[in-house]
C-alpha cells in the first residue's frame, strides 16, 4: 500500500541511509518499498545475516538506521544488536519482528535497539518508528497487542488444564502454549532459549502425548479446548 509523502527530521540531508537485516527475502523488499513509498530520500540495502550486515557496516559505517530482524540464522537478533552497540554505537536500531511479546521487547531495548516494532503492526505504524528513531527518539510499543495481557493469561491458563490433561512435562507444556500461538520450532528455541533440535523432540513426544500425528492435527486439538490465540 502506497504511503502519503510525509516530512522526515530536518537533520536529514539529501539521503536517509538505511540497511533491513531480514533473512526473509519478500519481507525485505516489502519493508524497503514501504520506505522508498514515504520519502524519496530513503536509500534502502539490504542483509539477509548478520555477518553479511557487520561487514556491509565496516566498509561502509555512514549508516543513518538498521532495521533488525531477531530471527535472523546463525547469528540472532540480539546478539547482532549487542554487536552493534559495541562496534557501531553511533547507528541506532528499528527492530521489526514476529517475536512480539513483552519480554523480547524488553530484551531488544535492552540490547541496544532504539525501537520495536511489530511485523504485524500496519505499516503506518513502522515508518511512524522509523521517524521518530531518526529525529533522535525511541519507539516502543504500548502494548504487544490488543488486550494481549488478558489473552496471554487465559492462554496460560488453558495451557496448564491442557498439560496436565495429557500428562505433558512443564517444558512440553511451555512449547505447546507458543505452538498454540503459531511460533515456528525456530521461533520457540529463540524464546525458550533452546536448540531447534530440543524443540523438535518436545514437539514430537507431545504430538504422542496427544494421539495424533502432524501439527495441524494438534492444532485442530488445541483450538477446540479453546488454547488457541
Amino acid at each position: 500500500m502506497a504511503l502519503e509523502q510525509t516530512s522526515w527530521p530536518m537533520s536529514v540531508i539529501d539521503q536517509i541511509r538505511i540497511l533491513i537485516i531480514e533473512d526473509h527475502v519478500l519481507v525485505r523488499e516489502a519493508m524497503a518499498l514501504t520506505l522508498a513509498q514515504a520519502a524519496d530520500q530513503v536509500v534502502c540495502q539490504q542483509a539477509s545475516n548478520a555477518s553479511d550486515a557487520l561487514a556491509m557496516l565496516e566498509e561502509n559505517p555512514d549508516c543513518d538506521l538498521l532495521v533488525v530482524d531477531l530471527m535472523l540464522p546463525e547469528i540472532n537478533g540480539f546478539s547482532l544488536l549487542g554487536a552493534i552497540a559495541r562496534r557501531f554505537p553511533d547507528v541506532p536500531a528499528l527492530v521489526v519482528s514476529a517475536l512480539d511479546d513483552r519480554e523480547s521487547v524488553q530484551r531488544a531495548m535492552k540490547a541496544g535497539a532504539s525501537g520495536f516494532v511489530s511485523k504485524a503492526s500496519p505499516s503506518n505504524t513502522f515508518i511512524a518508528a522509523v521517524r521518530t528513531i531518526l529525529a533522535g527518539g525511541v519507539f516502543t510499543p504500548e502494548t504487544t497487542s490488543p488486550d494481549s495481557g488478558n489473552r496471554n493469561r487465559r492462554t496460560s491458563q488453558a495451557s496448564q488444564v491442557f498439560a496436565e490433561r495429557f500428562q505433558l512435562t512443564v517444558a512440553q507444556g511451555r512449547v505447546l502454549e507458543l505452538v498454540a500461538q503459531g511460533k515456528s520450532n525456530r521461533d520457540i528455541a529463540e524464546f525458550l532459549g533452546l536448540s531447534e533440535g530440543t524443540v523438535k523432540v518436545h514437539v514430537s513426544a507431545i504430538l504422542r502425548s496427544l494421539g495424533v500425528t502432524s501439527r495441524a492435527q494438534a492444532l485442530v486439538m488445541i483450538a477446540r479446548a479453546g488454547l488457541r490465540v
